[in-house]
């Protein structure tokens, strides 16, 4: 099994340390551990501080990856391109995230391969609760075109974190993909590789009445294929399915509001298929 490492980096990209004292010697622990298959970052006296970054890399380049960089995160399963993901800390972007994410100083994060089965499942490809506002060469990844107020929680990631609450707006539970009132709103997911896809899953904002919701939406794929779906004033999944189809990104756009209330918004996208 190649060797997969993780480093806990400060913002000039130095690997921080863990330091405790006895009655007479002081320790220091660097943050970082390099196993075969599997590896791990554990310490009682670390507070990450503005600019700190998980840096993991991969012996095999092009990997799929399962890792959790907190206990409030779920784990995510992704694909990494090359051989280097880095994951920055979102002290800044807390309002998209659980109260206690990120804090205290007794942190456990992991990161490992991912198995032939977890790799070849049917699956929703587009759930990735650690992706991040920028590229950073992991998958899938969503960006858009607009992000109400840059707030982040109206960014696009939230879109594909795999929280569904949708009956308020604005912090933590309810973060969603938030388009400014922006006609032309598009979303891009990208999947980084080819997958075939059979089916999609939108979850509309329903903070009503302050939301308002789309009647029409068109999906683009990679392929240069389109669908048109009708959507309904409902807080449930909306489900889809489509002819299979190998792409490797989408784009979710021309969005038509079903009424004159200015606030739509999208809590989750899903896109249920394999990996090819």
């Amino acid at each position: 099994m190649p060797t997969i490492k993780i480093e806990l980096l400060n913002h000039q990209h130095e690997v921080r340390a863990e330091e405790y004292s006895d009655s007479q010697t002081t320790h220091v622990h660097l943050m970082e551990r390099e196993e075969e298959g599997f590896t791990y970052l554990a310490c009682q006296r670390v507070e990450y501080a503005e600019g700190d970054r998980f840096k993991v890399t991969t012996k095999q380049p092009d990997s799929y990856i399962v890792v959790q960089m907190d206990e409030t995160l779920n784990p995510s399963l992704i694909y990494v391109k090359g051989t280097v993901w880095e994951y920055e800390i979102p002290l800044a972007y807390k309002r998209a995230y659980p109260e206690n994410a990120f804090t205290g100083s007794r942190h456990y994060v992991t990161a490992r391969y991912a198995t032939e089965s977890e790799v070849n499942q049917y699956r929703n490809l587009a759930l990735n609760p650690h992706d991040q506002k920028q590229d950073s060469s992991a998958f899938p990844h969503a960006h858009a075109n607009v992000e109400t107020r840059n707030d982040p929680t109206f960014f696009a990631r939230n879109a594909i974190d795999g929280v569904y609450a949708n009956c308020s707006h604005g912090s933590y539970p309810y973060q969603s993909w938030g388009i400014n009132q922006q006609a032309d709103a598009e979303l891009t997911l990208d999947f980084g590789r080819k997958v075939e896809l059979d089916r999609l899953g939108l979850v509309l904002r329903g903070d009503f009445p302050h939301d308002s919701w789309w009647k029409e939406v068109t999906i683009a794929f990679s392929d240069g294929s389109e669908e048109k779906f009708q959507t309904e004033k409902i807080r449930s999944v909306q489900y889809f399915d489509i002819s299979p189809r190998t792409v490797e990104w989408l784009v979710l756009k021309r969005l038509i509001k079903g009424d004159e209330t200015p606030f739509p918004a999208l809590t989750q996208i899903e896109a249920y298929g394999r990996n090819v």
